[in-house]
């Protein structure tokens, strides 16, 4: 991979990772428009993994009370507080994704990483994510949200194993489904990324490192770094905009990207 291409990815990604657009389906399909040979499941990861820092950095406040709170509740009779939950419902909206990920990664690698899913992917959930951002009542915090909560947005979040569905996107739409805010929806679904790309990062990197041959290491890290400053940034200016402008600007383009895919699959 050339500075561009790695460049060029990495911004991409750390832009769409937290925006309901789908990174996956972006990563798939640049290669393709701007003539590269697909950049691998390696690469994918690391960008991801910058992705994930700087979440952990944006929301670090939260996480040292929430770790804080989560190991204060663990002895029977323990203080249990609003961070301590949130923690528990994190963990419990993970335990789907772990499980059915496993399942159907090989499919995942092969099989589903086609223009043709991607724009149906787009398409049906861009529009799923409209009607609850019309239709949910937004009455709830991040910090009501209950086991069956968590369970129901772990579940709609294994629908993003299906590239074009939009991790952030899903989860967003399942937590408004449940009555969440937009942006508690979001700050829901940006903290449930948090142990769902450390265990997809972890998985891959043993397996990296198993296989015999040299892994562009540099290439990586560089992505990963870009990755992680684009995110932030990203990070930062959704969830200070994204109660006023609403989900509109993101379905109307997901809805331009599914058609323009169609055009170009059929």
């Amino acid at each position: 991979m050339d500075t561009l291409q790695i460049f060029l990815l990495a911004i991409i990604q750390g832009l769409t990772e937290f925006l309901p657009i789908s990174s996956s389906a972006h990563l798939i399909l640049a290669p393709r428009f701007f003539g590269y040979t697909d950049q691998g499941l390696a690469f994918d990861v690391a960008v991801h993994i910058g992705s994930l820092l700087a979440v952990v950095v944006y929301f670090r406040g939260e996480l040292m009370l929430m770790t804080r709170d989560f190991f204060l509740s663990l002895p029977a009779g323990g203080e249990k507080t609003r961070h301590s939950r949130l923690a528990w419902m994190i963990i419990l909206a993970t335990i789907p994704i772990v499980i059915i990920g496993k399942l159907f990664v090989s499919l995942v690698e092969s099989d589903l990483r086609s223009v043709l899913v991607i724009a149906a992917t787009t398409i049906i959930f861009g529009l799923l994510l409209y009607w609850f951002d019309k239709k949910g009542s937004q009455v709830r915090d991040e910090f009501t949200v209950n086991w069956k909560d968590a369970l129901i947005i772990g579940l709609f979040q294994t629908l993003a194993i299906i590239p074009g569905t939009s991790r952030s996107g899903i989860t967003m739409t399942a937590g408004m489904m449940l009555g969440l805010t937009r942006e508690a929806a979001s700050r829901f679904s940006f903290l449930l990324s948090i142990p769902t790309i450390l265990m997809s990062g972890i998985l891959v990197t043993m397996e990296l490192i198993s296989q015999p041959g040299a892994v562009d290491w540099q290439s990586l890290l560089l992505g990963a770094v870009l990755s992680f400053v684009a995110a932030y940034v990203c990070i930062k200016l959704f969830l200070r905009f994204i109660q006023t402008m609403g989900m509109t600007p993101f379905v109307i383009y997901r809805l331009l990207l599914g058609a323009l895919l169609l055009y170009i699959a059929v």
